[in-house]
């Protein structure tokens, strides 16, 4: 026992040391991710959003389409800045807690089975939605930004009891009556939210992003490591750069397009504004029940071709760069950096 329990203090110092170069890798990577899917990103907010019968959308090139025309290039980035300020910790919360409580999980070294794969996995989904739930919810205000504004152009007549229950935050900077005041910014959405809400206000759709996320970990590392694990030439070496990559990319999408009903009505409710006719929610139950008989189960799929274009490449770049080990060479010219001054 107490050479097990010996070992395991090791694991968890060793953990603890690696921790830096894993933010490091976990940030670089997320930077990156993002940086090349954002685009896709917005149309399946975009995408999700719409009702029948107001579809703005009609597929995934269509928004992307529409989003260059009427709001230029860098339209398809709108809220991009809140992703690439906030994924380096959600990133890096996520991959260090499965890290940290894989070792915890271990028994002497020996390999995980599947349900402690699972468990390790469920506990980091739980960790990360302290950091993913207020960078989603103020993303989605920009990112539905731009459909608000191109349905209020198009003709339509909004009954009297719908103007009433209108969303009155952020009904300054749009809403569903037309007004000529810019878009807001992050900052701007953030202080309004605290100002009107508090703390809660910033963390609207908790338990629906918790539906998510800790599905879609519980699915994503047992899945990526067994991928993983048929890339290595034997079990002492590591799997090839391109085997980790298609590992990441596989477990991603498969874990994205299962859990994508959660995506659609954790977007729902953390969508402040509402267009024309458009119902809102008072809680999940109730968003899956309105969802369900207004739309039918396929409103559930809304998004999911592009949930899954967006998280497949975005975890496989992670795993590249854990491969490659871009954080342990920044962390060791720091040290040798350090040795020499």
């Amino acid at each position: 026992l107490s050479h097990s329990h010996t070992f395991r203090n090791f694991k968890v110092l060793l953990i603890l040391s690696c921790l830096p170069a894993k933010l490091i890798n976990g940030g670089v990577a997320g930077i990156v991710g993002v940086t090349c899917v954002f685009p896709i990103d917005l149309v399946k907010t975009r995408l999700q959003n719409q009702r029948q019968g107001q579809q703005v959308y009609k597929s995934m090139i269509d928004c992307l389409i529409k989003t260059v025309r009427s709001e230029g290039y860098f339209g398809m980035y709108r809220g991009a800045a809140v992703n690439l300020t906030l994924v380096t910790p959600e990133k890096a919360i996520k991959l260090a807690a499965n890290d940290f409580f894989r070792c915890h999980l271990s028994k002497d070294g020996r390999g995980l089975t599947v349900f402690r794969e699972m468990l390790a996995g469920c506990a980091a989904g739980m960790c990360q939605v302290i950091v993913t739930t207020p960078m989603e919810m103020l993303k989605i205000q920009l990112q539905d930004a731009g459909r608000l504004a191109t349905q209020q152009r198009k003709p339509c007549i909004i009954p009297p009891n719908r103007l009433a229950t209108t969303n009155t935050v952020l009904s300054r900077s749009y809403n569903v009556v037309p007004n000529t005041s810019p878009h807001p910014s992050a900052t701007q959405i953030a202080r309004e939210l605290l100002h009107t809400q508090g703390i809660q206000g910033l963390y609207k759709g908790l338990g629906a992003t918790l539906l998510r996320d800790v599905p879609f970990s519980v699915i994503y590392f047992p899945l990526f490591a067994n991928l993983n694990k048929l890339g290595k030439p034997s079990p002492d070496e590591a799997a090839p750069f391109y085997w980790s990559f298609i590992s990441g990319c596989v477990a991603g999408s498969t874990a994205a397009v299962a859990v994508n009903p959660c995506d659609v009505v954790k977007t729902r409710l953390q969508s402040l504004s509402k267009g024309a006719n458009e119902e809102t929610y008072s809680g999940i139950i109730d968003c899956f029940g309105k969802i369900m008989k207004r739309e039918g189960p396929s409103a559930f799929l809304k998004g999911a071709c592009c949930r899954a274009l967006v998280i497949a490449p975005l975890f496989g770049i992670v795993q590249v760069m854990y491969f490659i080990g871009v954080g342990e060479f920044i962390m060791s010219q720091s040290s040798l950096k350090l040795i020499s001054d």
